[in-house]
């Protein structure tokens, strides 16, 4: 008999269904024992957040400060697992904080010490550099990365942005104006996503989970655009800066400097992208070879 945990954390639901659903195969197979572990923060963070709320976690979120977390059941803790299915949302270019907080837990590094792990993301579109900094706090436990898969929502960086806000300010997953797409990862991909259990059941029957990425990856699991892992690296160097300088501010000074912060991410996203974009599109020639290998690094496990 197989052990598996899912270790998850979802604030809208969409994490948790898309947790389920490529547990599904695991769950249905009689030589595979699936348990979940939902991270509880002792200081839940609401949905549908208030403005001044989100923003007020950036500093936090980036710099991967933890919280308290919840313990997890103790049958858990006591049990010996074969593999671990971590999935996680981006918040601010890095895992969120309630998944930061649990893999900088001791309950983390009982977990998680040489176990074969899996992750999943969620995001709008900017999971590479989340990535790279969960790859590092798994190696702090001996982990041994086997597996990614990167759901995102695949509509025009712009209308996502739009899309997605009206989802985190309000709680409705809508159409908003009535034309634009449904936000997150659609629905469709949700559902399709079980053939990803249906791969990792497979692999780990036949304790082959050392060419499952390979296998992944052939299924469409990690799509790489190379203009958002170039706006992801340029991001991140530019909120390392404003977070050093929020994270030291208390009172209406840390209001101050957060809703500056507000305005260069509007001004980012709607003014420097697009030209961000224009310049990658314009040395892509010149560029082709290393896209190509940062492409095979970012889709595989290292």
């Amino acid at each position: 008999m197989k052990n598996v945990l899912v270790v998850y954390y979802s604030q809208s639901g969409q994490l948790e269904e898309v947790s389920r659903r490529i547990a599904l195969p695991l769950e249905q197979s009689t030589d595979i024992h699936v348990q979940y572990l939902e991270i509880r923060p002792k200081h839940q963070f609401p949905f549908p957040w208030p403005k001044e709320a989100f923003f007020d976690v950036f500093p936090e979120s980036f710099r991967q400060v933890p919280v308290d977390i919840e313990v997890p059941d103790p049958e858990i803790l006591n049990t010996k697992f074969d593999l671990v299915l971590l999935f996680y949302q981006v918040w601010y270019l890095s895992p969120s904080i309630p998944v930061t907080s649990f893999l900088k837990s001791e309950y983390a590094k009982q977990l998680l010490h040489k176990v074969d792990i899996v992750t999943i993301s969620g995001s709008r579109n900017m999971w590479i550099m989340a990535q790279e900094k969960v790859k590092v706090l798994l190696k702090s436990h001996s982990a041994n990365l086997v597996g990614n898969i990167a759901l995102v929502d695949r509509h025009i960086n712009l209308v996502s942005v739009i899309t997605i806000v009206d989802w985190m300010f309000t709680g409705l997953k809508r159409k908003i104006y009535r034309f634009l797409p449904l936000p997150g990862i659609s629905d469709q991909e949700i559902k399709e996503s079980i053939k990803f259990g249906e791969i990792i059941a497979s692999r780990l029957r036949d304790s082959e989970l050392g060419s499952l990425q390979r296998e992944l990856v052939a299924n469409n699991a990690v799509e790489i655009r190379h203009f958002l892992v170039s706006m992801d690296k340029k991001a991140n160097r530019m909120f390392k800066i404003w977070s050093g300088i929020i994270a030291n501010k208390q009172g209406q000074s840390r209001k101050k400097w957060l809703k500056g912060f507000n305005y260069y991410l509007f001004f980012a996203i709607w003014f420097l992208s697009p030209l961000v974009h224009l310049i990658h599109t314009i040395l892509l020639p010149i560029t082709y070879f290393k896209i190509k290998r940062e492409k095979a690094y970012f889709q595989g496990v290292e």
